[in-house]
C-alpha cells in the first residue's frame, strides 16, 4: 500500500482554483521534488499533507500509523527558546517535559525544584519518554547544533537546521521540505545533502536550487494551472520531455484553435448551419468553446533584456594590499586584484565570511583599513541588494520602479511602466499593490526589473537567485553569460556559479581571498588537487625554449632572460607548497604569528613573481 494516496482532490481561495481533481501515489522510499511557479500551491499541497488545511473535494488517504513531519519555508516570529527546546517541541507533549527537566538539570542560577524534577521524571518514565531524550541528543549532534543556544540569535542557516532537527526527531515516514535550502551557504547544502542521502526517510521536499532537485530526486511532479504532472527520473529526463509535452501541447492546441476559427466561420453563414442535418456539428461546436475557455493558459516566461552603456575603460577596479576588519574580526587581509573589462568574477564562501563586505570595498562603499582601491573610467554600475534596501516597502511596484513616471526609457525607446512590469510577469493589478505584499520571489524580480531598465557596464549581483523559478534562472544565466560588460556575483547556486562565470574568489578564513579559474566545478577539483590558478589575465611560466629575441640583446641580458623561468619556477613552487600548507584543515588553529609569518611570505613570494613576469615581458620585447 502506498503511504500517501490522494484522490481527485480540489481546492481554490478564489479562481482559478490552485488544484483541480489532483491524483498523487507516494511511496515509500523515494525522493520527490515539488516543482511549479511562485503561488502555484505548491506549499500548500504540502499543508495538505500535514493535515494543516482540508481539501474543498476529494480525499487524502494514509497508511495507518502513518508519521508525517514539515520543515516550513519560513521561520515562524513565535519560534523561541533554547535549540534543544525548539527540537523537543516537535515531540508534543513529553517534548514538553523533557526540556523542562533538561532546563532545571542545567540551570546554574538557582537550586533546581526538585520536587518539580521528581514529578517531572516520573510523567516522563510513565510515557517512555527517556527514549525520546536520546532521538534529541542524537538530532542535535547529527546537525552539528549545541542544545544550550539561543535560537533568536542563531544565522538564517543555523535557524533552518534546527527547524529541519525539529521534523527529523519526530521520526517521520516522510519528511516534507519546504525551500530547505534558502539561507544556507554552499558548505552546508552539500552537508545537508548527504545527510538527507544517508536518511532512509521518504521525502517530498520544494526546491528552486537544480543542482539540490539534481542529486536528490528520484521522480519530479510539477504543479502547473491546478494539475499536478508526475515524471519518472532525475531532473534532466524531466527537463527533456517536459519539453516535448510543451511542444505537443502547443501544436494540439493550434489545431484546435484553427478548428474553431474554421467553425465559427461556418456558423456564422446563417441559418443552415442550425438544419437537423448539422445539429451534430453545431454541438461539436459548443464543446470547441468550451475547452478553450476552460483552457487555463501557462503563466509566461519572464522577459528580460539587459540594457548595455558604452564600454567602461580595460581596467574595472583595481586593489591593492587591501585590509579590512570589524574591530579585532579580520574581513579581509592584504587582498590585491586587478579587474578588467568583461571578467565574470564569482565569491564564494560561508555566510557571514564577508562577501558582501568585499563587494562594498570594491564599490568604494566602504574605505579600506589599508590599502588602496580605484576604480576605471566610465564605469556605470548596476548594484543587487540581497537585503532589498533599495526597495520602499510601502510604495507600490510601479513607484518603486519608475519613480513617479509613467514609462522607462529601454535603448531609447519609451515603454509604459506597466507594460514593463508585465514582461516581469506583473499583472496591472500587482503592479499596483506595495512592496510588501510580494513574495519573496516577486521581490527578487522587481529588483531585476529595476536594475536591467538601467543602463550598464558593471553588474553587482548580490544573491539575485534565492526564489527565482527555473526558468527565470535559464534566462538570466544566458543573458549574463551574453553580457558583455563586467560581472562580480555572489550565489549559493553552484550550477548557476558554474554556468555564468570566468573566475572565483574563495574566501578561505582569516582575510585570506584566493583566486581560482573557472567555475564552482572548476574550483572544486583545483582546491581537490592542491592547484591554484591566480588569474587567467596572468601569464603562464615561460619554458626554457620560449623567450624569442626581436632585437640582440647584450650579453648580461640575454642571460638574465634565460635564467627567468628557472627563477619563476623556484617561486611557483615555493608559492605552491605555501598553498598546500595554508589549505589544511587545521591549519588556522595554528599560532597567530606563524600564520602572519606565512601570509608575509606568501605576499613577497606574490611580489617578487609579478616582478619576474614584468621582466621577462619586458626583455622577451
Amino acid at each position: 500500500m502506498s503511504l500517501v494516496t490522494l484522490r481527485d482532490i480540489s481546492l481554490g481561495f478564489g479562481h482559478p482554483p490552485l488544484m483541480e481533481n489532483v491524483n498523487l501515489r507516494i511511496e515509500e522510499g523515494e525522493r520527490i521534488a515539488l516543482l511549479g511557479r511562485n503561488g502555484c500551491g505548491k506549499s500548500t499541497l504540502l499543508k495538505l499533507l500535514t493535515e494543516e488545511i482540508l481539501p474543498d473535494a476529494g480525499e487524502i488517504q494514509f497508511r495507518t500509523g502513518l508519521v508525517v513531519a514539515r520543515m516550513s519555508q519560513q521561520v515562524a516570529d513565535d519560534v523561541s527558546g533554547t535549540n534543544y527546546a525548539v527540537i523537543a517541541s516537535g515531540l508534543g507533549e513529553v517534548g514538553q517535559q523533557l526540556y523542562e527537566y533538561h532546563r532545571l538539570i542545567h540551570q546554574t542560577d538557582n537550586p533546581p525544584d526538585m520536587q518539580r524534577m521528581q514529578k517531572l521524571q516520573e510523567q516522563i518514565d510513565a510515557g517512555n519518554g527517556w527514549h525520546y531524550h536520546q532521538r534529541i541528543e542524537t538530532v542535535l549532534s547529527k546537525l552539528l547544533l549545541n542544545g544550550d543556544d539561543d535560537f533568536q540569535s542563531l544565522s538564517g542557516g543555523q535557524s533552518r537546521r534546527v527547524l529541519l532537527g525539529r521534523a527529523l526527531v519526530q521520526e517521520p515516514d516522510i519528511l516534507l521540505l519546504d525551500e530547505p535550502t534558502n539561507h544556507l551557504d554552499i558548505d552546508m547544502i552539500e552537508w545537508l545533502e548527504d545527510f538527507l542521502l544517508a536518511q532512509n526517510t521518504t521525502l517530498l521536499f520544494v526546491s528552486h536550487d537544480r543542482r539540490f532537485v539534481r542529486r536528490l530526486a528520484t521522480r519530479i511532479i510539477e504543479l502547473e494551472r491546478g494539475q499536478l504532472t508526475s515524471w519518472p527520473g532525475d531532473y534532466d529526463t524531466y527537463r527533456k520531455n517536459r519539453e516535448q509535452m510543451l511542444a505537443a501541447e502547443l501544436k494540439q492546441e493550434s489545431e484546435q484553435d484553427k478548428k474553431l476559427a474554421a467553425e465559427e466561420a461556418w456558423i456564422r453563414q446563417g441559418i443552415k448551419a442550425r438544419r437537423t442535418r448539422n445539429e451534430g456539428r453545431v454541438r461539436a461546436l459548443q464543446e470547441l468553446r468550451r475547452q478553450r475557455q476552460a483552457r487555463r493558459e501557462r503563466v509566461g516566461n519572464v522577459n528580460i533584456a539587459i540594457q548595455q552603456s558604452d564600454r567602461s575603460g580595460k581596467i574595472v577596479i583595481e586593489a591593492v594590499n587591501v585590509s579590512y576588519s570589524y574591530g579585532k574580526q579580520v574581513i579581509v587581509d592584504n587582498f590585491s586584484i586587478t579587474i578588467m573589462r568583461g571578467d565574470k568574477i564569482g565569491l564564494l564562501g560561508p555566510n557571514g565570511i564577508g562577501k558582501t563586505t568585499l563587494l562594498r570595498l570594491l564599490l568604494g562603499e566602504l574605505q579600506p583599513k589599508s590599502g588602496s582601491i580605484k576604480h576605471g573610467t566610465r564605469l556605470d554600475i548596476g548594484y543587487f541588494d540581497q537585503q532589498r534596501a533599495q526597495l520602499d516597502e510601502n510604495a507600490t511596484v510601479i513607484d518603486n520602479l519608475a519613480l513617479g513616471k509613467d514609462t522607462v526609457t529601454l535603448n531609447g525607446r519609451e515603454k509604459h511602466v506597466i507594460s514593463y512590469l508585465q514582461d516581469f510577469l506583473f499583472s496591472p493589478d500587482r503592479a499596483r499593490s506595495p512592496v510588501n505584499a510580494l513574495s519573496g520571489g516577486e521581490k527578487n524580480r522587481l529588483l531585476l526589473a529595476r536594475m536591467f531598465c538601467r543602463p550598464s557596464n558593471v553588474l553587482v549581483l548580490d544573491e539575485p537567485t534565492n526564489d527565482l523559478d527555473f526558468e527565470t534562472l535559464d534566462l538570466l544565466e544566458q543573458l549574463l553569460v551574453e553580457y558583455t560588460g563586467t560581472l562580480l556575483l555572489i550565489s549559493h547556486d553552484r550550477s548557476f556559479i558554474n554556468d555564468v562565470v570566468t573566475s572565483t574568489l574563495s574566501f578561505e578564513g582569516n582575510g585570506v581571498i584566493r583566486e581560482y579559474v573557472g567555475g564552482y566545478d572548476d574550483w572544486e577539483r583545483q582546491r581537490a588537487a592542491g592547484t591554484l590558478k591566480t588569474r587567467p589575465l596572468q601569464k603562464t611560466a615561460p619554458t626554457r625554449s620560449s623567450p624569442k629575441k626581436q632585437t640582440k640583446l647584450s650579453y648580461k641580458l640575454q642571460r638574465e632572460l634565460d635564467e627567468l623561468p628557472e627563477k619563476i619556477e623556484q617561486l611557483e613552487l615555493a608559492q605552491q607548497l605555501l598553498h598546500d600548507e595554508m589549505a589544511k584543515a587545521d591549519y588556522y588553529k595554528r599560532d597567530k604569528e606563524e600564520i602572519a609569518s606565512d601570509q608575509k611570505k606568501l605576499a613577497e613570494i606574490d611580489n617578487k613573481l609579478e616582478q619576474a613576469y614584468q621582466r621577462w615581458e619586458d626583455l622577451d620585447d
